[in-house]
């Protein structure tokens, strides 16, 4: 059985797809809309954003599979009226009504009016002549039966009101839109900000009020004033809290989704179909996604699939889309420019507006180019890339196919070897291993798991528990939760999928990493490799001095040195009348003289010792 989040956006797709494709208007909601973006303003300077954001709204509508977007630009008050008159039939028969606005707007004594690009506005006056109210929009998407919604991004800093003369005192001219309370039900009127305030235009190509309802308005289930509150929340964000819109009316209790949320049929007997991997549910989904062909289908299939080969495929089918936008939206702006280049210049205008609308003009040429080439090359990545997986699809494809022709194979060897062997009542242990497709696999993802340097052992089609700590680490360094337990044809597929080395090189000690491989470290002459890998210089031995090892060879020196005694025979004579002293007295010597030190050291204390000559 397939995963039950990947059976819901299946589902989903299979909706789309039969609403957009084949779909039976009977059973669907009618949603209209119409888009007015009003730049070239004649009397005052026109303005940068309105054209871009109505083309991104149009844009952002026909990719929510509305069946009617009417998206006119620039319209003076005559096309503006019989553009409201043609919706009003329109909208007889729908269901939703949605009316987009942006260009300036005025409030004139608490009532509020769209501005057409041919105004004037020289006196208060001319605002009910020149100019078309809200009430006349709200007429217009009337017939609407579920939902009525005007968005106005016209709160801008309106040029009008300064130049305009006041033909009664106390009428009152205000700054932005004045608030509205709607008298019919199901009505909703969304301001780009609050009434009394200006809105910005913003940095960009787009007002960020038009930014913000890009993102959520058409979000598929989502409630539309659930919607304008996240685009207030983002408004708010992105403008400093300078900037709030604002919503006024009210709906009833049940969600009202621009984008209806995708259908749950119920569940129906079906035959039941083999588990299909990961790999294989994600490819089915972007192919289904490919197949509607729009944002709101690839961004559904990236919220179920946010990483991975396919989620890459359709970031690229994005980008070509959005390219294609912008696209569009720089040739309607080179084509403005241009028309306005050459209104001027008819008309004779000064010769700095004429060189301002000049350049204004190439610089939109520019910039339309530029968007052509951006397309193109989003068009050669998006057509790279599905030739890189139809090419990868096929491989995998045989794959399976020779797969599976192995494995039938070795079944009939198999079956063929226990034949044999009940025939012959043997057992022949080398028939029956003819060779196992799981071990082929296991080769498989072992020697890519080396391609990418996950694995430095034989790929000898063993999944040990080195196998599995390789594919472990090939898990943390790639992002990705395959099973380690088994080599399956997933895992194979999950990592051919990686062109270059995952996991980082390590070398031994006395190697370092070049490249893909370990080359060994050489130091210079003097310096020796240390525990850390890193070539550190020799240092000198000094020599040092022990003072003990001196004295004792002074002492030995001076001993060497020291002179033997001489041998010196003496003869004494004894004078007669001399007492004779016994040489035997202790200490006495033959001469009867007490013995000196040397004396007693040698011995001279007897009367042999003093004939021997060894005493003086």
């Amino acid at each position: 059985m397939m995963k039950p989040g990947s059976l819901k956006l299946y589902r989903w797709i299979l909706a789309a797809a039969a609403l957009l494709l084949v779909s039976e208007p009977a059973l669907a909601e009618k949603r209209v809309a119409l888009v007015l973006g009003n730049s070239a303003y004649q009397n005052v300077a026109p303005l940068a954003n309105p054209a871009n954001d109505a083309a991104k709204m149009a844009a952002t509508l026909k990719d929510a599979g509305f069946d009617v977007v009417d998206s006119r630009r620039d319209l003076p008050a005559a096309e503006t009226r019989r553009a409201l008159r043609d919706f009003a039939d329109r909208a007889r028969d729908a269901d939703i009504a949605v009316v987009y606005y942006a260009g300036h707007g005025i409030e004139v004594d608490g009532s509020n009016y769209l501005i057409p690009v041919d105004a004037k506005l020289e006196r208060d006056t001319d605002i009910y002549d020149e100019a078309f109210s809200l009430d006349r929009i709200l007429i217009a998407i009337e017939p609407a039966r579920k939902l009525r919604l005007v968005i106005l991004d016209a709160c801008r800093d309106n040029p009008f009101s300064k130049k305009m003369k006041r033909t009664v005192a106390t009428r009152a001219v205000g700054q932005g839109l004045a608030k509205v309370e709607p008298s019919s039900p199901n009505v909703l009127i969304a301001y780009s900000a609050k009434a009394g305030s200006t809105a910005a235009d913003g940095d960009g190509t787009n007002s960020p009020f038009t930014i913000a309802l890009a993102h959520h308005l058409t979000t598929p289930g989502l409630d539309v004033r659930r919607a304008f509150g996240f685009v207030r929340d983002e408004v708010l964000k992105t403008t400093g809290n300078r900037q709030e819109p604002f919503v006024y009316g009210s709906l009833g209790g049940e969600d009202v989704p621009l984008v209806p949320a995708p259908a749950r049929a119920a569940p129906a007997a079906a035959p039941a179909t083999p588990a299909l991997s990961a790999q294989a549910e994600a490819r089915r989904d972007y192919e289904l996604a490919l197949q509607v062909g729009n944002k709101s289908a690839l961004n559904a299939f990236l919220a179920q699939y946010p990483d991975g080969f396919y989620a890459s495929l359709a970031k690229l089918q994005l980008d070509k889309i959005a390219a294609e936008e912008a696209r569009v939206v720089a040739t309607e702006k080179a084509r403005v420019t241009e028309q306005e280049r050459a209104r001027l210049a008819a008309e004779g205008a000064q010769k700095t507006q004429q060189a301002k609308a000049e350049a204004d003009a190439k610089a939109a040429e520019q910039a339309r180019i530029a968007a052509e080439k951006a397309k193109q090359v989003a068009q050669d990545q998006a057509a790279a890339a599905e030739q890189k997986r139809a090419a990868a699809e096929k491989a995998g494809a045989d794959k399976l196919v020779a797969d599976k022709a192995t494995a039938d194979k070795a079944a009939a060897d198999k079956a063929s070897a226990a034949s044999t062997a009940d025939e012959d009542k043997a057992v022949n242990l080398a028939a029956l291993s003819t060779g196992s497709p799981q071990a082929d696999v296991t080769k498989s993802v072992q020697a890519e798991l080396q391609r990418v340097g996950c694995l430095t052992g034989a790929a000898d089609g063993e999944w040990n528990s080195g196998a599995q700590r390789s594919l472990t680490l090939f898990n943390r360094y790639a992002g990705t939760k395959l099973d380690t337990k088994l080599a399956s044809v997933d895992t194979l597929d999950a990592i051919k999928q990686k062109s270059s080395r995952v996991c980082p090189l390590v070398c031994e000690h006395g190697f370092k990493a070049d490249g893909d491989r370990c080359s060994k470290i050489s130091c210079a002459e003097g310096s020796f490799l240390n525990g850390d890998n890193e070539c550190e210089k020799r240092r000198e031995k000094k020599p040092v001095a022990r003072r003990d090892t001196d004295d004792r060879r002074d002492r030995d020196r001076a001993v060497r040195e020291r002179p033997e005694p001489r041998r010196v025979i003496v003869r004494r004579s004894f004078e007669p009348d001399a007492p004779r002293v016994s040489p035997s007295a202790p200490g006495i010597g033959a001469s009867g003289q007490p013995l000196t030190g040397l004396e007693r050291q040698v011995g001279c204390n007897g009367y042999g010792s003093i004939m021997s000559g060894k005493c003086p």
